[in-house]
């Protein structure tokens, strides 16, 4: 099962639900609108790349339930579901993304039955499409992992959060294949412990050994010596600055200390040619993931809590930005990743 999917006999979107792991891989099936969308915004189905297909899978359903009878309004149809799914993760880029590229490919259908046709080929292409470029991208960062090495990585940039393989996991299986020996520390990663939750549970299903910190041990960690590299995902990519989740930030200045090399795996799909670090909205998330964990009150309940998704990570700090068309060092123009 790929992370996210198209049933053909409901038309319908099927995903793994990712709030549910370790304790439970359970798929779950949105054939509605508000239940993909709730989906997106639970983080049952999370990720750039995943959000990415999502997007247009998202589109695609909008589509088969829309009762439009004409081809002018199934497009305002499609139009107001894209920006409900676009409101839904706001800092993520590749979300929008699938949503515009399903938006932009119905624009040359004919009719209704036409608009469905094309909106769904274009979703599939999309995830078909993730699943070749995590590959690339694995190709050409595994030549910057070591046999023996040991990296640190944040959150999860494995295969559940693309359509399969992953970006900065992707690397770390392409090294592999290629007959290294590579461990992995991961970090649980606040406040939804994206890291010990499922970067560690993918790793182990894949029998990669992996060892599992609290965010605040990684720069102990590193002055151990037991890190090699940093390597981590990407939720967008401006100019500037590099979004992904809250935390990253302090392992770049911490990695930047110990001389340890950082880098970044990412799609060019999630790079923003037109964003800076102003110019785009940080998702801020409900208090009561940090006041709780479950049902197991953590904090007082009207302590103030400031949760955002997501921080920033200066192209000062970064080694290689590694992607399916290369490598690229910073600093460079963001307008060199399209040549």
């Amino acid at each position: 099962m790929r992370t996210i999917d198209w049933k053909e006999e409901s038309n319908s979107v099927v995903l793994v639900d990712q709030t549910l792991l370790p304790k439970e891989y359970r798929i779950i099936e949105c054939n509605t609108l508000s239940s993909l969308c709730e989906a997106i915004k639970s983080l049952r189905i999370r990720g750039a790349p995943a959000l990415g297909a999502a997007g247009g899978f998202g589109i695609a359903l909008a589509a088969f339930l829309s009762g439009a009878r004409d081809f002018e309004t199934m497009v305002r149809d499609l139009e107001v579901a894209g920006k409900t799914l676009k409101s839904t993760r706001p800092t993520a880029v590749n979300l929008g993304w699938g949503v515009d590229r399903v938006l932009r490919a119905v624009s040359d259908a004919f009719d209704v039955n036409g608009v469905r046709d094309i909106a769904l080929q274009e979703a599939r292409d999309i995830a078909e499409e993730d699943v070749a470029t995590n590959k690339l991208i694995g190709e050409y960062g595994a030549k910057f992992l070591k046999d023996g090495d040991t990296i640190l990585t944040h959150c999860n940039a494995g295969r559940l959060a693309c359509v399969d393989w992953g970006t900065a996991l992707g690397v770390v299986r392409s090294a592999i294949a290629e007959g290294k020996e590579i461990k992995v520390i991961a970090c649980e990663t606040r406040p939804l412990n994206q890291g010990s939750r499922i970067t560690t549970w993918e790793l182990m299903q894949d029998k990669i050994p992996v060892t599992l910190i609290a965010d605040s041990m990684a720069g102990w960690a590193m002055h151990q010596g037991l890190v090699d590299s940093v390597l981590v995902g990407a939720d967008r990519i401006t100019q500037d600055v590099i979004f992904n989740k809250i935390g990253t930030y302090s392992h770049s200045i911490l990695a930047k200390e110990h001389e340890i090399p950082f880098y970044v795996a990412a799609p060019i799909s999630t790079f923003d040619f037109n964003g800076w670090e102003g110019s785009v909205k940080i998702e801020m998330r409900n208090p009561d993931e940090l006041r709780f964990f479950g049902s197991e009150q953590l904090a007082p309940k009207d302590v103030e809590v400031y949760n955002p998704a997501f921080d920033v990570t200066p192209m000062e700090n970064i080694t290689a930005v590694i992607t399916e068309k290369g490598v690229f060092y910073p600093p460079f123009l963001l307008d060199e990743v399209l040549v």
